[in-house]
């Protein structure tokens, strides 16, 4: 009886256990998330005065956005605009060109294949970050520093997507059906136009979050390609906004010679974030799956 007794309750134990972990680790990841909800509630002061947690006022929601808007005659707008046309270039462009060569290597035999692969996987072993000198020197050869296309172009270079689209179409398409298909007379563009592309809805949401993420939050590259704050991201005009003081302090407000402070930094901060969660609901089907893409192989 007792050996029946200790057997059930281990699973109880060790279930207990891990509900608790979960839970700390939620605590310690989501308190960040749950301040940067709160804080633009707060007056200035009140970061100081109240506790970290504690709310504010719904209407101080509106009145740190309308700081936010009229900042510089509508320049985080602005910021904002070049993130969304520099992130929807960069991710139109890296599927255009990932997804045909990972379709060309998984299914055509040609010279230099295996070469291309093996460049595709150190492109991936390379960190980004030792990439931006040899990038800005090659961009300030074509002249295109400060412009849109020296965050553009070297974004639009994903390698990982090509990897993962020749993971698909080599795990995931059937021979039977691209021989079927050459039997009728098919040309290589039109089997991926007329058969391969339309099965590939998971890989395309698959790496549109993918590429949207990466290139939505980057700053490192557009903070060392971009000169003139007409042409900032929204994470490179943030981080210009903050450096400093703790406080927000360029004082270009419209009308007045107010400054930003936290409570307009944190909004923009949350502001920032929403777009992602957007992408995440529309492609979490197409990201679950694609998850699994190359496990099984039939």
């Amino acid at each position: 009886m007792s050996q029946t007794a200790s057997r059930r309750t281990r699973p109880s134990v060790g279930g207990s256990t891990r509900v608790i972990l979960l839970l700390a680790l939620a605590v310690f990841f989501g308190l960040p998330l749950l301040w940067l909800l709160i804080a633009p509630s707060k007056l200035q002061n009140e970061f100081v005065t109240l506790p970290s947690l504690a709310f504010g006022e719904i209407g101080n929601y509106l009145r740190a956005l309308e700081h936010l808007v009229g900042f510089k005659d509508g320049r985080i707008l602005l910021w904002a605009w070049n993130s969304v046309w520099y992130t929807a270039a960069a991710l139109i462009i890296g599927l255009v060109i990932s997804i045909p060569a990972g379709y060309a290597l998984a299914t055509t035999e040609f010279r230099g294949r295996r070469l291309i692969l093996w460049l595709t996987l150190i492109a991936l072993i390379v960190p980004t970050s030792a990439l931006v000198l040899p990038l800005f020197l090659e961009m300030s050869t074509l002249r295109l520093v400060g412009s849109p296309w020296a965050v553009i172009l070297p974004t639009a270079f994903f390698p990982f997507g090509v990897y993962l689209a020749y993971v698909f179409y080599a795990t995931s398409v059937p021979r039977d059906l691209l021989a079927a298909g050459r039997v009728d007379g098919c040309s290589e563009w039109q089997l991926f136009r007329m058969v391969c592309l339309p099965l590939s809805k998971t890989l395309i949401g698959l790496l549109t979050f993918l590429s949207f993420t990466a290139n939505w939050n980057n700053y490192f590259l557009p903070f060392v390609m971009l000169t003139d704050d007409e042409t900032y991201t929204l994470p490179v005009g943030l981080q210009s906004l903050v450096t400093g003081t703790s406080m927000i302090s360029m004082s270009a407000m419209r009308g007045t010679s107010s400054t930003l402070k936290n409570p307009e930094g944190a909004l923009l901060s949350l502001l920032m974030v929403l777009p992602l969660v957007v992408v995440f609901i529309v492609c979490q089907r197409y990201v679950v799956r694609g998850a699994l893409t190359g496990a099984v192989k039939e």
